[in-house]
């Protein structure tokens, strides 16, 4: 099982690994795109890219970033995200990040312990007038359909990213209160303690995923052949 997460806006500065090295990342067959957008990203100046990125000027520090694109440390891609779904994930004290990967407007998909550099690009943003999505065709799609054999793939990617590569044969999950109301903000908080249970386990299929889930105490079911409903008390973050 390949379970994929989405990303974040925040993302933490730093790190001590080497600069990037498209060799050194997963899915290597997106490497020519991510040169291309790479470049591209690291040549706009800092004031075109706040445009580009639709960034204000209290990001600027944001925006400078992807100038160093090749030159800046990297840390494995698991710790570089943060934001809700990974306060609830807690990657550090994961067991393993071998089932994990992350979707990417800079690297379309990335295993969790890839190292990137910090970087600034969301997945609707045009760079050189066009957008990701046509810029990576078919090859997200492609290169998760090759991932792990044949096994499973666990998306829990929001649509905008999910858009930039879908996969037909995957499963989603869909958060709602016990009134059948969509979970919008906080459905990453609790995907991310989804993906915190199901991180060190396997499944060959939907239904095993929702044995696994209601073991760890989740209230999930299949609400349709390649959908699964996890039902939560609250639509916040709030465990209490």
């Amino acid at each position: 099982m390949l379970i994929v997460l989405p990303p974040s806006e925040t993302k933490a500065h730093g790190g001590d690994g080497a600069p990037m090295d498209p060799a050194a990342l997963s899915f290597p067959t997106l490497n020519p795109i991510r040169r291309e957008i790479a470049t591209e990203l690291a040549a706009l100046p800092v004031d075109e890219a706040l445009g580009v990125l639709g960034i204000s000027e209290k990001l600027r520090r944001e925006a400078e970033s992807n100038q160093r694109l090749f030159t800046s440390p990297t840390m494995p891609a698991i710790l570089r995200y943060t934001g809700v779904l990974y306060d609830a994930l807690e990657p550090a004290t994961l067991p393993t990040w071998d089932r994990l990967a992350i979707g990417s407007a800079l690297f379309g998909v990335v295993g969790a312990g890839d190292p990137i550099p910090h970087y600034r690009l969301s997945g609707g943003t045009k760079l050189g007038g066009r957008t990701l999505k046509s810029r990576f065709g078919s090859s997200i799609t492609e290169a998760l359909d090759d991932a792990d054999g044949a096994g499973l793939v666990l998306d829990l990617r929001s649509g905008a990213y999910q858009a930039l590569g879908r996969l037909k044969r995957a499963v989603t999950v869909r958060v709602e209160t016990p009134d059948g109301k969509v979970v919008s903000h906080f459905n990453k908080f609790h995907k991310g303690l989804l993906a915190r249970h199901l991180a060190d386990k396997d499944a060959a299929s939907a239904e095993e995923v929702v044995e696994l889930a209601r073991a760890a105490g989740m209230d999930m079911t299949l609400s349709a052949p390649a959908q699964l409903t996890l039902v939560v008390e609250s639509a916040t973050s709030s465990t209490n």
